[in-house]
């Protein structure tokens, strides 16, 4: 058996609470892309494992497009596409009723798949922000609906939109709000996330589709973007380059988070056959402490719980999920059961959503794949990651079907 890899309390403990203060999240909300600690984590404790089905609470259609959602305060957050337009709703978490809207005229932009809206809503106090793959950056009230103010990262800011638009979600970091735009001499801004000015922008590089995030790296805080070609850590403060990892993939197609799976270690992962490395962190530089094929996360991003990464091996349409040692890189096991889609973790287990829109909840173990229970849950390509609030659990496929699961009454 491959070695055990554990987490010190001190640097956990430290890493999460840096970022829930950075994004003002309570457990029961899921306020940005990847969860309140931007790691596919919840640590939600009351919810449990339907014996036979969960239930369905509600259902609503919101337009075609990969998008997830964000849940806060009550109220929930996505986008999609409908009639040539992009559409951002706000849903009531309790029935699906729709609160507000706002459109603007959008590309459906299918390509080698179904289009539509790519990144996911983010919140923070009272407002969301969104990005439309053409580069529309919107601050809107989460009350209202009310736009507060509107950015295009292509006009503002010479960015260059890669081939298949821009899908990170932007990243509130205190009053900042962080995008990856690629411009020449702006590859990075970060803007005041109150008035939208303008408030450091950094590099040059061609942009990924990861979201942006900020992690806790000997003891600093450090801005990370997993950029087309390379992996920039930046001083979130000041937008100042502090290293870079190459990691070049086939289409430039960088698309999952970057992860911390331990003291000073991160974890980067990419399709195409391109596969995974885990870098430490010493005196401000990166080292490459293995690199292998095993996990190659096309666009779903792993997770790392109970001292394993378990993530999604291989591009859409026929990855299997699979175990591996963050320490050595070996795979503890595989699971031909599970195609594609995405996953999060919440309570020592793993809640995962097939490609083809199968719902299964299993251990989080790297023993083995032991599956609690599996449902189907949509019947069309599944992209979306889940997402757990208040032990509601919310799956959205495509082409726009959203779903309202009750996990509450589970064992």
């Amino acid at each position: 058996m491959a070695p055990s890899f554990s987490v010190p309390a001190r640097f956990l403990a430290g890493a999460l609470l840096l970022q829930a203060l950075a994004s003002g999240a309570f457990s029961d909300e899921w306020p940005h892309y990847r969860g309140p600690l931007q790691n596919g984590i919840s640590t939600e404790a009351g919810w449990g494992v339907p014996k036979n089905a969960a239930p369905v609470l509600w259902k609503a259609s919101v337009g075609i497009g990969t998008s997830s959602v964000t849940v806060a305060g009550g109220r929930l957050f996505t986008m999609g596409h409908e009639g040539e337009k992009d559409v951002v709703r706000c849903l009531d978490v309790g029935d699906g009723h729709e609160l507000w809207r706002y459109e603007h005229k959008m590309s459906l932009d299918p390509n080698l798949f179904e289009g539509g809206t790519r990144s996911t809503p983010t919140v923070s106090g009272s407002s969301v922000y969104t990005l439309s793959h053409e580069g529309h950056l919107i601050c809107f009230s989460t009350q209202t609906g009310r736009v507060l103010w509107h950015r295009h990262l292509i006009n503002d800011y010479a960015g260059r939109k890669p081939e298949w638009g821009y899908s990170g979600a932007p990243l509130v970091y205190g009053e900042m709000l962080i995008v990856d735009s690629g411009g020449d001499g702006a590859s990075t801004v970060a803007l005041n996330r109150q008035t939208g000015e303008l408030l450091w922008k950094s590099g040059s590089d061609k942009p990924g589709y990861a979201s942006p995030i900020v992690v806790s790296l000997e003891a600093q805080p450090v801005l990370l973007l997993f950029k087309a070609e390379d992996l920039v850590a930046n001083d979130p403060k000041s937008g100042r380059e502090l290293w870079r990892f190459p990691w070049k993939t086939g289409y430039d197609i960088n698309a999952a988070t970057p992860l911390l799976v331990g003291a000073e270690r991160l974890l980067i992962s990419s399709g195409y056959n391109t596969g995974a490395a885990v870098l430490e962190v010493k005196g401000g530089q990166p080292k490459e402490l293995w690199r292998n094929k095993l996990l190659r996360a096309h666009i779903n991003s792993p997770v790392f719980v109970n001292g394993a990464v378990f993530g999604i091996d291989g591009n859409t349409g026929g990855g299997n999920l699979v175990c591996l040692d963050p320490l050595t890189g070996a795979r503890r096991w595989e699971e031909k059961s599970v195609k594609g889609g995405g996953l999060i973790a919440a309570n020592g287990r793993l809640i995962i959503v097939s490609e083809k829109g199968d719902l299964v909840i299993a251990e989080a173990s790297g023993e083995g794949f032991r599956q609690l229970s599996r449902q189907p849950a949509l019947t069309r390509r599944t992209w979306a990651q889940p997402v757990l609030s208040d032990g509601r659990l919310f799956l959205r496929d495509n082409l726009g079907s959203l779903v309202c699961l009750d996990l509450r009454g589970g064992r």
